[in-house]
């Protein structure tokens, strides 16, 4: 359990919050939530956050990919709820997350340091997702037909997929592309 202000900066947590991130009270006060958090979920997490903050809702559940220490990954249920305080400045978030760290390594989603794509195999994996086929996806890249089937079997290797709607579904699942963003975009710290 954590809490959080208005700018969502970790005020104060519990021991168990500290440990789930493997950091300490000095490390993790004071810094923002969304740092806690993969660059994949940030953008949809913060319009969850901004809701509260409005005062459109009083609480939210979903699932988010937390990083844990050295860059491990792993999903976990969040509730966050909006707490009043008399005064304004007095409300805050409160934050809870069960245990959700894996025992053993085992998580399939790549931390956002990973470079994997260059610029081109993202806008590529980009037009995929978006369903574009492969000859108006050359003349917007302007690469050749061939130049296009090259970087996408060069993506599917990478990725260790069998075909382009298994690419976008790793991509995904990997944190690759951007939840709940379109067209799609890739994460920029995956690129080159």
């Amino acid at each position: 359990m954590a809490q959080l202000d208005r700018a969502l900066t970790i005020r104060q947590a519990n021991e168990a919050f500290f440990w789930q991130f493997g950091r300490s009270s000095a490390d993790l006060c004071g810094r923002t939530f969304s740092e806690l958090v993969h660059p994949s979920v940030q953008q949809p997490l913060l319009r969850q956050f901004s809701g509260l903050i409005e005062g459109r809702r009083d609480r939210f559940a979903t699932d988010v990919i937390a990083v844990g220490p050295g860059d491990e990954t792993f999903t976990v249920p969040l509730t966050a709820v909006m707490v009043r305080g008399g005064l304004p400045d007095e409300s805050s978030i409160l934050v809870m997350m069960p245990d959700g760290r894996p025992e053993q390594g085992g998580s399939e989603v790549v931390a956002g340091r990973k470079k994997l794509l260059s610029d081109v195999d993202a806008r590529i994996l980009e037009g995929i997702a978006a369903g574009i086929s492969t000859v108006p996806l050359a003349a917007r890249l302007y690469l050749s037909r061939q130049g296009v089937e090259y970087h996408v079997t060069c993506l599917l290797r990478k990725l260790r997929v069998p075909n382009r709607a298994a690419l976008v579904s790793r991509a995904y699942s990997m944190g690759v592309l951007k939840v709940g963003v379109w067209p799609p975009k890739v994460v920029e710290s995956f690129v080159k």
